[in-house]
């Protein structure tokens, strides 16, 4: 007897997966040194956020004028140990915060401030130069300019400007750069052995920057609008795009492009600027694009962002093309 045979079973199929389509174009954007002012508007904005969120207000006055603490010295006298008690006039408002007028005009009231319950800043009004009080609808305007009691928000963001601007303005490649930060690490050190740091921050001591929060806005919203306007339409007007096999270059706004065939091309990366490219550049680098021959060409693109990853993906076009060649 012959063994039952099994039923033969189809094989089954599995289907791969589609392949990922890799993209076939890539477009290198060359940027301003506009760019590296990011941090500018980004530190105006944080140090208004702070002015603001602590509270104080600026009053501009006469610099004739005398501070009284406690109150106000008594006539004719400069003796601020010895001060009166103070009167404030004010129109009285109701519960909704109208002014509460009778007759038409407003009801004014008094507050008394007894010695040591207020400060004053007196301005006398001296013949030839009197100081007018600003006043709108004919009420004293109250301080309302925010600004920061404390110095060293202004003396930070003056530093961080002028930092950009040697950074942005001086270009510190290799040894250089390097050479900067170590004669400032051994500055440090031989002003904390000697003794000296604390006169140096005694001199500091007389930096006082004060910006009011409508400083940092002004500066910070203009600043980030043209750095906007920069990046998304000026920088991309120069670029060079690659595809397999070749390239297309456009080296000035309002410029054509012109083709060139990647073989035989050569790719030269830069990132030795360690202040522009490392800090303030997030991975960025200077990229220089030669052509084949003689006669060739060759492209500078500062300032190209996350130019490690360019520059793979750059090769990995041209070894594409290759592939396809060989076929």
């Amino acid at each position: 007897m012959s063994a039952a045979t099994p039923p033969s079973t189809a094989p089954a199929h599995h289907h791969a997966p589609p392949a990922r389509k890799e993209p076939n174009e890539l477009t290198i954007i060359s940027h301003s040194n506009l760019f590296y002012w990011w941090p500018v508007w980004a530190f105006g904005f944080l140090m208004a956020i702070i002015t603001w969120a602590q509270g104080d207000v600026m009053a501009v006055v006469p610099t004739d004028s005398e501070a009284f603490p406690d109150g106000i010295a008594k006539k004719g006298s400069t003796d601020y140990t010895d001060p009166e008690s103070v009167e404030v006039q004010f129109p009285k408002k109701d519960n909704e915060g109208n002014v509460v007028k009778q007759d038409g005009s407003p009801v004014i009231e008094k507050k008394y401030y007894a010695k040591g319950e207020a400060h004053a800043i007196v301005s006398p009004q001296e013949k030839g130069k009197p100081y007018e009080l600003p006043s709108s609808d004919g009420k004293p305007i109250q301080p309302h300019l925010h600004v920061s009691p404390n110095r060293l928000i202004g003396v930070f963001f003056v530093f961080i400007l002028l930092m950009v601007i040697f950074i942005t303005n001086v270009p510190l490649r290799g040894m250089w750069s390097l050479l900067v930060i170590v004669v400032a690490v051994s500055l440090v050190v031989v002003f904390v052995v000697l003794g000296w740091i604390e006169t140096i921050l005694a001199w500091l001591n007389v930096l006082d920057v004060r910006i009011n929060m409508a400083g940092y806005m002004t500066i910070s919203v203009f600043l980030f609008l043209i750095w906007l306007v920069a990046l998304l339409f000026f920088d991309k007007q120069r670029y060079i795009t690659f595809t397999p096999g070749q390239f297309k270059v456009c080296d000035e706004i309002g410029g054509g492009e012109q083709v060139y065939s990647t073989d035989g091309m050569t790719l030269q990366k830069q990132r030795s600027d360690f202040f522009r490219h490392y800090i303030i550049g997030l991975g960025s680098g200077d990229l220089i694009v030669r052509t084949a021959g003689a006669q060739g060409h060759h492209y500078d693109l500062p300032n190209v962002l996350f130019i490690n990853a360019k520059v793979r993906q750059i090769e990995e076009l041209i070894s594409r093309k290759v592939v396809i060649d060989t076929k």
